[in-house]
């Protein structure tokens, strides 16, 4: 594999998920050390739940992943992770993880990598951008520093870039250096987790269907306790927000919202994916 200009380390996986008679199949190409460790189906032939890994287990300055999905007319894919992404300490360059998605009409997608950690000393360029004419769920969500291990994010930055191309982008730096964005109030307010859950079509949600989803959501943010919100953009896009001194209830606040959407507007069971109560 050739490396470009600049990149220390690169690696590439492409998934195309196709419906075969109301089954969806995966196939799978990669370089370098990111690849498709399994495709499961907990829940029958029509939904494939596809594991990403990449062994190293972190990325340094230097280190690019690009993912690429393409979700077919009729087939259901959820990708995610068995760990956390890890941006560590940067020594020589930036560290990008790039993934670029399009969904077919017709097609649904569900983009559920585990959390996002910024170790002290990072550069980093995270991304995640979409071309959607089917159906989408999606999370991210993001530690900055380790707070058990006190090690702060006191040095470092991380670019966050979310895109639906045409409906939506969120794309800004976090500095350590920028106080008044990580612990001024009309910032992070000093929390160093965030959670971001977005559920998404090509057409604008049923009337009602939306208010539904919204009241979900909110009454899970008010049991939560969290810092959060929930808001519907353009008529097709629900999106809750989070923050929170820890990940663990941003966790569980983000997995509980996108089991209810789940249920609510695509008619199937809150299933989570198996490697993530291993």
């Amino acid at each position: 594999m050739q490396r470009e200009p600049g990149i220390r380390w690169p690696a590439r996986l492409a998934l195309n998920a196709r419906d075969d008679a109301g089954a969806t199949r995966v196939h799978a190409e990669h370089d370098g050390p990111l690849r498709l460790l399994k495709t499961l189906y907990p829940e029958g032939p029509g939904v494939a739940h596809a594991v990403l890994v990449h062994p190293p287990g972190g990325l340094v300055g230097g280190d690019r992943l690009d993912v690429q999905l393409d979700v077919q007319p009729g087939a259901h894919l959820l990708a995610t992770t068995p760990a956390a992404t890890r941006y560590y300490r940067s020594v020589q360059g930036e560290a990008v993880q790039a993934v670029h998605a399009r969904v077919a009409p017709g097609a649904r997608l569900e983009w559920l990598p585990q959390e996002t950690l910024a170790y002290r000393g990072c550069l980093g360029r995270n991304e995640l951008r979409l071309q959607l004419q089917g159906q989408l769920i999606a999370s991210e969500l993001l530690a900055l520093g380790l707070r058990e291990a006190h090690l702060p994010f006191d040095h470092g930055a991380l670019l966050q870039h979310l895109e639906i191309e045409g409906l939506w982008r969120d794309r800004g730096w976090l500095r350590a250096e920028d106080r008044a964005l990580l612990d001024g109030p009309c910032g992070l307010a000093g929390h160093r987790a965030l959670g971001t859950l977005l559920m998404a079509q090509a057409e604008p949600f049923a009337p009602g269907l939306a208010e539904r989803l919204l009241d979900d959501a909110r009454s899970a943010i008010a049991d939560s306790g969290l810092t959060a919100g929930a808001t519907l953009l353009q008529g097709r896009l629900l999106l809750l927000r989070l923050l929170a001194h820890e990940l663990e209830p941003a966790t569980a606040l983000i997995r509980r919202v996108r089991g209810l959407w789940r249920q609510q507007a695509w008619g199937l069971a809150p299933q989570e994916p198996r490697i993530w109560a291993t």
